[in-house]
C-alpha cells in the first residue's frame, strides 16, 4: 500500500480519531435536549432543526460559562477526550488545556467562546453523522434498482447501477469530516481552554519549589545518613582496634542508636518522597544536640561543648537547619581529622545565632572555602536563612563557623 494512502488512513485507526467525533456529538445533545423544550422545533423538515438546535441553548451556554467551574469540567473532558495518550490524560504541560476552574473574566469569556463553538461544530458534524449514512444507504437502494424518498434528502426516482460508484462518497466524506472537525476541536480547545499567564507562572513556581525541596531532602539524607554512616565506621574501627569487651559494648550501644536516627530521617525522606511529607515539628533541632555530641564521642572524640542562650527558643527553621549545620561539621572532622578534640559551641541571643565546631588539622587539610558537597550544604543553609557561613584553616585548627540572624524571624 501506498505511503501516501497509509497517511490518509492513518487517523482512522487512532482511538483519539473516535473519543473527538464522541466529544462533538455530545455537544450537540445540549441542543437537541433545548430543542425538545420549544414546541414546533423538529415539525419542519430539511435542514432546519438543526440550525434551530445550534441555535436555541446559546444564551444559556453563555450564562453557564460564568460560572467557574465549568471552566474545569470543559477542561477535564477536553483533555480526556480530544488530546492523544492512554485515556487522554496527559500532563497539563503536554496537552496544554488547563483544568482549573476560571479565575478572571477573559477566562470566563473564552469559555464562553469554546461553549458556543463546541455547540456549532458538534451540531453539524451530527447532522452529517445522521444524513450521510442515510445518503450512502440511498445510493445503494437505487443501485439495487429500488427508488428512494428520504427526508433532508433529494428523491431518486430512476434507480440505476451506477449509483453504486457513488455510495461510498458520503462515508469518506464523513471520514474526512470526522478527522479534520476533531483536528481543530483539539487545536481550538488548547487556545480557548489553554492555561492563563498567570496559570503558567504559578506552574512554574510550584516546579521550581518541588526542585528546592528535593535539593533540600538531598542534601538532608547527605547530612543524616552520611554522618550516620561515618560514626558507624569509626566506632566500628576503634572497637576492633581496641581489643576490650567494655569498648566493644560502648561501641555497639552508639552504632545501635545512631542507626536507629539515620532509620527515622530516611523514613522521614521517604514520606516527603510520597508526598506525605512530615510537619517540620517532627525533624531535630538544636534541643537535640547532645544526641551529636555523644555520638561524636562515642566514635572516641573528645568534644567540649558550650551552649548559651536560650536555644529551646529558638525560630524552627533557625533551629532545624542548625542542628543540620552542626550534624555535617561534626560528621566531616569524623571523616577527615579521625576521633580527635572537638569544640563546639552554640551561642544564641537576640539578634543571631552563633554556631562554631573547631578541630585539629588533619594529615591532608581542605582548601581554604573548599571542601565537598556537606561544607557547601553548610553555606546554602546559612544563605538561606540571610546568614553566612565561613569554613576553613584558623590558628592552626580547621573551623566552621555560621551565623544565623534571627531578629527578623521573631
Amino acid at each position: 500500500m501506498p505511503s501516501s494512502l497509509l497517511a490518509v488512513l492513518r487517523p482512522l485507526s487512532r482511538a483519539v480519531t473516535y473519543t473527538r467525533w464522541l466529544h462533538l456529538l455530545i455537544a450537540a445533545m445540549a441542543g437537541i435536549v433545548t430543542g425538545f423544550l420549544y414546541e414546533g422545533t423538529f415539525r419542519t423538515g430539511g435542514w432546519l432543526p438543526w440550525l434551530w438546535i445550534a441555535v436555541l441553548p446559546a444564551p444559556l451556554l453563555v450564562l453557564a460559562a460564568l460560572i467557574p467551574v465549568v471552566r474545569r469540567i470543559e477542561g477535564l473532558q477536553a483533555q480526556l477526550l480530544l488530546t492523544p495518550g492512554p485515556h487522554g490524560l496527559e500532563p497539563r504541560a503536554a496537552s496544554g488545556i488547563a483544568t482549573a476552574p476560571s479565575a478572571s473574566w477573559s477566562e470566563r469569556g473564552r469559555t464562553a467562546v469554546w461553549l458556543l463553538l463546541r455547540l456549532a461544530v458538534g451540531v453539524g458534524l451530527s447532522a452529517l453523522t445522521v444524513q450521510l449514512p442515510l445518503l450512502a444507504g440511498a445510493f445503494t437502494m437505487a443501485a439495487a434498482g429500488h427508488p428512494t424518498r428520504l427526508t433532508g434528502l433529494p428523491a431518486i426516482e430512476a434507480p440505476h447501477w451506477w449509483y453504486g460508484l457513488l455510495a461510498p462518497l458520503p462515508l469518506v466524506l464523513l471520514s474526512a469530516v470526522v478527522v479534520g472537525a476533531g483536528s481543530l476541536t483539539a487545536g481550538a480547545a488548547r487556545r480557548l481552554l489553554g492555561t492563563s499567564a498567570a496559570e503558567r507562572l504559578a506552574e512554574l513556581e510550584a516546579r521550581t519549589e518541588r526542585m528546592i525541596e528535593h535539593n533540600r531532602l538531598a542534601q538532608e539524607l547527605h547530612d543524616s545518613i552520611g554522618h550516620a554512616l561515618t560514626v558507624t565506621v569509626v566506632q566500628a574501627g576503634a572497637a576492633r582496634a581496641a581489643g576490650s569487651p567494655q569498648f566493644t559494648e560502648r561501641a555497639l550501644a552508639a552504632i545501635e542508636d545512631t542507626g536507629r536516627q539515620a532509620l527515622a530521617d530516611l523514613e522521614r525522606a521517604l514520606r516527603l518522597l510520597r508526598e506525605d511529607a512530615p510537619r517540620p515539628a517532627d525533624r531535630p533541632t538544636l534541643t537535640d544536640a547532645q544526641r551529636l555530641l555523644e555520638s561524636a564521642r562515642a566514635a572516641g572524640s573528645t568534644v567540649r561543648a558550650e551552649l548559651s542562650g536560650p536555644l529551646e527558643t529558638l525560630p524552627g527553621p533557625v533551629s532545624r537547619e542548625g542542628y543540620r549545620m552542626v550534624q555535617e561539621a561534626l560528621t566531616n572532622v569524623l571523616r577527615h581529622a579521625g576521633p580527635v578534640p572537638v569544640s563546639v559551641r552554640m551561642a544564641a541571643c537576640a539578634d543571631a545565632l552563633e554556631l562554631e565546631v573547631r578541630n585539629p588539622l588533619p594529615a591532608t587539610p581542605l582548601a581554604p572555602g573548599g571542601g565537598g558537597r556537606g561544607l557547601r550544604g553548610i553555606r546554602e543553609r546559612a544563605a538561606l536563612l540571610g546568614g553566612e557561613a565561613e569554613t576553613g584553616p584558623d590558628c592552626g585548627e580547621w573551623r566552621v563557623h555560621a551565623r544565623l540572624p534571627l531578629r527578623r524571624l521573631r
